[in-house]
């Protein structure tokens, strides 16, 4: 067996072709076909079933980002991630231990950031 192993990419390219056409066609005739009858409550934005009050483009406080950020990796189920680690724990050996525990580290500096600047206090 010799060249390249690139024939046994060749199902994967065909269903990221297949899969981009169907997106273009059907989006394709989604424009053609669709009814286009614009009115002023369709060309509001959609809030939840409730009446927009308000400007979109209100401020709102930084430390909402900061805690969005920080809190990603737990609202996301992002800890879901370790529990394959823990299965491959004893092959992996020191390595493992030793690459997950920078992992931990780097989230806990960034958590303990935020609290040192206040972005987890929201009674100021």
């Amino acid at each position: 067996m010799g060249g390249s192993n690139l024939h046994s990419y060749a199902p994967l390219l065909i269903y990221l072709l297949v899969a981009a056409a169907l997106a273009g066609m059907l989006t394709s005739i989604s424009v053609l076909v669709g009814w286009r009858r614009p009115s002023r409550v369709k060309q509001q934005p959609y809030e939840c079933g409730m009446e927009p009050t308000g400007d979109a483009r209100a401020p709102f406080s930084v430390r909402f980002l900061f805690s969005s950020d920080g809190f990603y990796f737990i609202r996301c189920g992002k800890p879901f991630f370790l529990y394959p680690w823990a299965y491959i724990f004893r092959s992996l050996r020191w390595y493992g231990f030793t690459e997950m525990m920078i992992y931990i580290a780097i989230l806990l500096v960034g958590y303990l950031y935020l609290w040192k600047k206040g972005a987890l206090d929201w009674q100021k």
